[in-house]
């Protein structure tokens, strides 16, 4: 038998406010002023479902949002490190290889950066390309 998960504030809809004026935003659950802890938060809102505040340290978002949503606190770091750790990993030299030998080229301008955007999003999902 497993140990009872405890509660989180996703158990249950929370009443929820968020005024922002985009750059920076108040963020209270159940009356209680978040904002001084959370260095950013994401509103998702699917039809048929109430709204999902997620909670989270990144970069604010310009939003308004007045009502009920399930809270998540969120356990995803910011992904710029982990994007800047897998650029240094990246050899030029293979990187235009690569990109020259895409069967996408077009012959547009800027094709080469594009195909190596395109390269580096197909090795960052593990695409053997």
């Amino acid at each position: 038998m497993t140990a009872p998960t405890p509660p989180s504030l996703a158990d249950e809809p929370r009443a929820v406010r968020i005024t922002t004026d985009g750059a920076k935003a108040t963020v209270t659950v159940d009356g209680t002023d978040m904002s001084k802890t959370l260095a950013g938060y994401t509103l998702e809102h699917r039809a048929g479902q109430p709204p999902m505040l997620v909670l989270y340290p990144t970069p604010n978002h310009q939003a308004a949002f007045d009502g009920l949503a399930h809270v998540v606190i969120a356990d995803e770091p910011d992904p710029g490190p982990t994007v800047a750790a897998f650029l240094r990993t990246v050899d030029p030299v293979a990187l235009e290889r690569a990109a020259l030998a895409r069967d996408d080229l077009d012959g547009t301008r800027h094709e080469l950066t594009r195909a190596m955007l395109a390269q580096l999003t197909d090795w960052a999902l593990g695409k053997a390309t």
